[in-house]
C-alpha cells in the first residue's frame, strides 16, 4: 500500500500519546506513526496517561475506548474537564457500534477510528487532527499578541494623554503666562477631548486586564450607600447642564450603611458608568438611582443587593439589548461610545459574582439593573481568561 506524499504530511516531530492496553495494537501504531516522523510515547492505562498529559500536553492523544479502570471514555471527560490543559485533539480507537461512537463524541472526543486500524485511514485522520491542532494553536499565539500589543499601546498611549492633560491644566491656570478668552475657551474644548481619549484609553487598558486574567481584585468592606452618594455628587453637575433631575432614594435610608464586600474602585466604575450614560443619552427629564437591601429567601443566609438606574431617554432597540454587554457593541442612539463601557461593567458585576441586565422600550427609556452578594467566596480575587 503506497503512503501518502509527503506533501501532504503535517508538521514533523509532533508527538503523540497513544494509550491502548493491547500491546500488539500499540506497537502497530506506533510503528506506522514513527515510519512517518511523529514522535510516540505510550501507555497502557488511563492513570498513567492522564498524569503525563498534566505534566507534559501532547499535540494528539489516540485513545483506546475498552481498557481496564478507567475507559477512554471517562479518560476523555477528565481531559476536557481540565481547564488548565491547551487544547489536545483526541482520536478514539474504538471496536464498538455507533452508539459507543456517538457518547465518546459527546464527552469530548475529536474524531474516532475502528479496529483493526487500516494504516491509510490511520495517517489521514491523523494529519487531520494534527492540522486542526496547529491553526487553534496559531489562533491562541495571535490573540495573545493582539492582547500583549493592545496593553502594551494603551500603557504607551496614557503617558503623552496624561503630559497633555497636564499641560493644558497649567496653561489654563494660567501658570504659562496670561491667555485670552478665545485661546482659554480653545483650551477648555482640548482638554476635554484629552479626557474622552484618556478615559477611553483606560476603559480598554481595564478590558483586556480583565479579559487576560491579569486583573486582580481586593475584596473590602464597602458601604454601598456611601459609594453611590459619591458617584450622584460627582456627576450632579453634568446632569444640571442637561437640566435634568438627577435623583435617588439614598435620603430615605436615614444614613444607614449597605454593608458588602466588593473592589471599591471597581464597583464604583460600574455605578459612575451607568449612571453616566443615562445622563449623556437622556436630553430631557430625569435620570434615577434606587437601591435596595434585597430580603433573604428559602432559608439562606445568603443576602444581596440590588442597584437600579433609569432614564427617560430614547430607549434602546429590541434588537440591540442582547448584545449591549458585549466588547465593541453599540446600542441604536447617535451618540453611542466605544462600546467597551457596559462590557467592562459587566466584566466587573460578574468578577463579584452578580448580574447585570437591562430593560428598555424604544421612546420608554432604559433600566439597567445590578445584583450583587453582599458576601464573596475570597478576599482577593485572580481572574483567569
Amino acid at each position: 500500500m503506497d503512503h501518502p506524499s509527503v506533501v501532504n504530511k503535517p508538521t514533523q516531530g509532533d508527538r503523540i500519546l497513544v494509550v491502548d492496553d493491547a500491546p500488539d495494537n500499540s506497537f502497530l501504531i506506533q510503528s506506522i506513526l514513527r515510519e512517518e516522523g511523529y514522535q510516540i510515547e505510550i501507555v497502557d492505562n488511563g492513570k498513567d496517561a492522564l498524569a503525563i498529559i498534566n505534566e507534559s500536553p501532547p499535540d494528539l492523544i489516540l485513545l483506546d475506548v475498552m481498557m481496564p479502570q478507567m475507559d477512554g471514555f471517562e479518560v476523555t471527560r477528565r481531559i476536557r474537564e481540565n481547564a488548565s490543559l491547551p487544547f489536545i485533539p483526541i482520536l478514539l480507537i474504538t471496536a464498538y457500534d455507533k452508539p459507543s461512537v456517538a457518547q465518546g463524541l459527546d464527552t469530548g472526543a475529536d474524531d474516532f477510528i475502528r479496529k483493526p486500524v487500516e494504516l491509510d485511514e490511520l495517517l489521514a485522520r491523523v494529519r487531520s487532527l494534527l492540522k486542526l491542532k496547529h491553526n487553534v494553536d496559531e489562533r491562541t499565539r495571535i490573540a495573545r499578541q493582539r492582547e500583549d500589543f493592545v496593553s502594551r499601546l494603551t500603557h504607551d498611549l496614557r503617558t503623552p494623554l496624561v503630559a497633555a492633560d497636564r499641560m493644558m491644566s497649567l496653561m489654563q491656570q494660567g501658570a504659562l503666562g496670561e491667555i485670552s478668552p478665545e485661546i482659554s475657551e480653545a483650551l477648555t474644548i482640548m482638554a476635554r477631548s484629552n479626557q474622552d481619549l484618556l478615559e477611553m484609553v483606560n476603559t480598554l487598558l481595564a478590558v483586556y486586564c480583565y479579559e487576560a486574567g491579569s486583573k486582580t481584585l481586593s475584596f473590602i468592606g464597602v458601604d454601598l450607600r456611601q459609594l453611590l452618594e459619591e458617584v450622584i455628587q460627582a456627576l450632579t453637575p453634568l446632569a444640571l447642564d442637561k437640566g435634568l433631575a438627577l435623583k435617588t432614594n439614598l435620603d430615605e435610608l436615614n444614613g444607614a450603611a449597605i454593608e458588602m464586600m466588593g473592589d471599591r474602585m471597581e464597583l464604583r466604575r460600574v455605578f459612575t458608568n451607568l449612571v453616566g450614560n443615562a445622563i449623556k443619552f437622556t436630553d430631557a427629564g430625569s435620570v434615577m438611582l434606587h437601591l435596595t437591601q434585597l430580603p433573604q429567601t428559602n432559608g439562606s443566609k445568603a443576602s444581596w443587593v440590588k442597584v437600579e438606574v433609569e432614564d427617560t431617554g430614547p430607549g434602546i432597540a429590541p434588537e440591540y439589548q442582547s448584545s449591549l454587554f458585549e466588547p465593541f457593541r453599540h446600542g441604536n442612539h447617535k451618540r453611542s461610545g466605544s462600546g467597551l463601557g457596559l462590557h467592562l461593567s459587566s466584566q466587573i458585576v460578574n468578577a463579584h459574582h452578580g448580574t447585570i441586565s437591562v430593560r428598555s422600550e424604544l421612546g420608554s427609556g432604559c433600566l439597567f439593573v445590578v445584583q450583587l452578594p453582599t458576601q464573596q467566596p475570597q478576599a482577593a480575587k485572580k481572574l483567569t481568561p
